[in-house]
């Protein structure tokens, strides 16, 4: 059994931190559910490997999911079929050589775990689940690439048009605040791409609104991630930017220890769906020219960064 789902030899050419701002916005803004191919082509429990050979042939696809209902339990994918044929496999029934570990999306993540994850594991395809963990859809590099050029086209017709009707740039103070759910990765990045925006109307430096996006993104998804929920506040002023995360629990227990770079207290179920690293904080700390975290477990957390306007700092 092949412990890979589809290898492909070129990563996205995509970076989810070093593309222009307005790939940026399109990635995080984009869901997986907006990207996917739902008419997915599948072989059931039962079915010998040279089905699937027939299958993959007919439709010409290089992997095909297995199902059982409407629950991923497998995947055989050309190397499968390769190997089965190599080795007298090929009669065998699919659940006995078809790859188990299979790695998943999640129909409501930002697109930007997708390009993440074609980069890191140089697969061809990826199955895309629902909250109910039922096989929705089925993600390539090459959906990704053909959404993105619809998406940048219509961008820049909308930049052309907001440019042309544009009469001048607000530089008063102004505050942008949403809530965060718990769990809620379908809305998982979408303030931190509405202060990106806004920042970009009152036309920063790039290098600061880098800066402020990352902090902004990193609190919005701890939010999301380890907190009970929270809000995420945004204040503009004409010298610094102050993003502030505030929650009502669990809390940490150790502040300094949650400042290092790796650790994580992420459960199983979110490294599962990539999260859970344990970098948000060091990275918005990185980021900040002033950075405050107060906790205290079974109360919440409170978290501020200050990004400086006309800040020099470098980021490494």
């Amino acid at each position: 059994m092949s412990d890979n789902q589809e290898q492909q030899k070129d990563d996205i050419p995509i970076s989810t931190v070093d593309s222009p701002s307005v790939v940026l916005e399109l990635i995080y803004q984009l869901k997986i559910k907006d990207v996917m191919t739902t008419s997915v082509i599948t072989g059931v429990k039962g079915q010998p490997m040279r089905h699937l050979q027939a299958l993959m042939r007919e439709n010409r696809i290089t992997g095909a999911p297995i199902v059982e209902g409407r629950k991923l339990i497998g995947l055989v994918s050309i190397d499968d079929i390769v190997t089965a044929l190599d080795k007298g496999f090929i009669d065998c029934p699919v659940e006995e050589r078809m790859t188990r570990n299979v790695i998943v999306l999640q129909d409501d993540m930002p697109l930007s775990f997708a390009i993440s994850y074609f980069n890191k594991y140089n697969y061809g395809r990826f199955p895309v689940l629902n909250k109910n963990q039922e096989l929705v859809g089925i993600l390539s590099s090459i959906d990704v690439i053909r959404s993105l050029l619809a998406e940048m086209n219509r961008e820049v017709l909308r930049l052309e048009k907001m440019h042309k009707e544009a009469t001048g740039i607000s530089t008063s103070f102004s505050d942008m605040e949403y809530n965060v759910p718990h769990y809620d990765f379908e809305l998982a990045g979408r303030a931190s791409t509405d202060i990106k925006k806004a920042l970009k109307q009152r036309e920063i430096d790039p290098k600061i609104i880098r800066r402020i996006a990352i902090a902004s993104y990193e609190l919005e998804i701890n939010l999301v991630v380890h907190s009970n929920g929270g809000s995420l506040q945004c204040s503009i002023h004409p010298d610094r930017v102050v993003i502030t995360a505030a929650d009502t629990g669990p809390g940490i227990a150790d502040v300094d220890q949650a400042l290092q770079e790796g650790w994580s207290t992420a459960n199983e179920y979110v490294r599962s769906l990539g999260f859970g690293a344990g970098m948000g904080l060091a990275n918005t700390k990185r980021v900040s020219d002033e950075f405050f975290i107060n906790s205290a477990v079974g109360v919440g957390t409170t978290v501020r960064s200050v990004v400086y306007i006309n800040s020099s700092k470098d980021e490494k």
